[in-house]
């Protein structure tokens, strides 16, 4: 991730529902394929596993495919996108 490249940070919160742990897994697969790809920069949930955050590489069209390319997002009970804005770092990787 180049100094200044702007990045898209999406936040999502989740809820322990057997629905969102059963899912999990495919959903983890998907963006690890992401990654591969270069699309997705890093992705995890916070330690108290309330939520979690994907940097994406690009623009908000960028994030878009990330969400629109895996149900987790939009059909999983128990995750829900808190919020989709743009990120510029200035340190780092």
């Amino acid at each position: 991730m180049p100094y200044g490249r702007p990045v898209i940070a999406i936040e999502l919160a989740l809820s322990p529902t057997p629905e969102r742990l059963a899912a999990r897994p495919a959903h983890r697969a998907i963006v690890a394929e992401l990654h591969a790809r270069g699309l997705v920069h890093a992705a995890g949930p916070f330690a108290d596993d309330s939520g979690a955050l994907i940097l994406v590489d690009g623009d908000l069209d960028a994030a878009e495919e990330v969400l629109a390319g895996d149900p987790y997002y939009r059909a999983t009970h128990g995750v829900r996108v808190v919020s989709v804005r743009e990120w510029t770092p200035v340190v780092g990787p």
